[in-house]
């Protein structure tokens, strides 16, 4: 197999979230490379919720390593999921996140196979990261024997110079205002619950400062922060709305609980509105001189031939879930920009390196057992 070749027919597949139709055909696609390789193939799918796929050097539920990620993508127009190489960049649509390194994961266990390491080496790959992994939520539910000593986390793409070690808790919460209608003209008749939001809203913004492109960048980035997601209130331009609904991204550090995310909430919203925590998981915090993050930290920089920083991110990771089950979470990826956007891409060498990099890591292991 080809690693560029898997990418880019990886990327191929239209798989926006809920686009069950093509995750399919990727998860078929997956399971055809798996024939191939002679790899295990395990595929749930629990009622209406996306499926997920492992696969692995055979059957086991107790992996020494473990590769972690999803091939759910964003929205993107039809000419991202046809992949463009130009001066040594991959553009399109799950080329940075996180296609390129679902082909690396595959990679990785054709090498463990075709070498007959003594490892027990698993890709584990969800198919609705982008809007919850309820999927993956449900599998792990259902699968509590299954663990990992080490989880390789390629979804912090953004430097292969950097090894994410903390990440933050993600916490949805959804403000529910209700009012009463009246006439636009006779406001003193009614309650606006939209007036509510903003209120409410007013009173966050005071305790969780706003940040954009325009304002300074803190000195500490390590902070909780929150951002207005969505909006939903009122039905027509001349009766006050009774109800009115909003959506919060809170992103929570280790010294931030639910619990005190909640007591907040309660001293700060309005009279006339509640809340609902829609998910909420837990922070990645790793030790940077754990043996194993410092041996990978060591393996990559002498790969690399240049020094390999640490750092936090913001963003939410699937490797939380294992984290809770006690696993060494060593979060790593390429290089590239424009996650999300109309000119993603990945600097391909980058997806080379990596690969190379997590080979001579699971190399290291058989010879220090884990």
């Amino acid at each position: 197999m080809n690693l560029q070749e898997i990418a880019i027919e990886l990327i191929k597949f239209h798989t926006q979230t809920g686009n069950i139709d093509e995750i399919n055909k990727a998860i078929t696609y997956l399971s055809d490379i798996a024939l191939a390789i002679k790899a295990y193939k395990e595929i749930y799918q629990k009622g209406n919720l996306a499926p997920v796929i492992l696969l692995s050097n055979g059957e086991k539920r107790d992996f020494d390593v473990l590769l972690v990620g999803h091939i759910d993508v964003v929205p993107a127009a039809d000419n991202m999921f046809v992949p463009n190489i130009k001066d040594g960049k991959m553009y399109g649509r799950g080329t940075l996140d996180m296609k390129s390194f679902a082909a690396v994961g595959l990679k990785l266990l054709e090498y463990v196979i075709s070498e007959k390491l003594p490892l027990k080496f698993g890709v584990l790959l969800s198919s609705d990261e982008e809007k919850g992994s309820f999927g993956l939520e449900a599998f792990l539910a259902d699968n509590k024997d299954l663990k990992a000593k080490i989880v390789l986390d390629v979804d912090v793409a953004g430097n292969i110079n950097k090894i994410v070690t903390r990440c933050k808790n993600p916490v949805f919460i959804k403000l529910i205002s209700t009012g009463k209608e009246a006439h636009g003209s006779t406001p003193w008749q009614g309650i606006d619950a939209n007036e509510q939001i903003f209120q409410s809203w007013q009173n966050i913004r005071k305790f969780y400062p706003y940040y954009n492109k325009k304002t300074p960048v803190p000195l500490d980035t390590w902070i909780d922060t929150v951002h207005f997601a969505k909006i939903n209130g009122g039905e027509v331009a001349n009766v006050i709305s009774n109800y009115a609904e909003a959506l919060l991204d809170f992103r929570l550090t280790e010294k931030s609980t639910l619990k005190d995310l909640e007591s907040n909430l309660k001293r700060l919203i309005a009279e006339g509105v509640d809340y609902q925590v829609i998910s909420s998981g837990s922070p990645v915090i790793m030790k940077e001189d754990n043996f194993y993050i410092s041996r990978y930290k060591q393996i990559a920089e002498q790969y690399l031939q240049q020094p390999i920083e640490f750092e936090y991110i913001g963003g939410a990771t699937d490797s939380r879930a294992f984290a809770e089950r006690g696993s060494i979470i060593i979060m790593h990826s390429g290089s590239g920009a424009g996650m999300h956007a109309k000119d993603e891409y990945v600097e391909w060498q980058s997806v080379e390196q990596l690969f190379e990099i997590q080979k001579l890591f699971l190399r290291q292991l058989t010879l220090n057992p884990l």
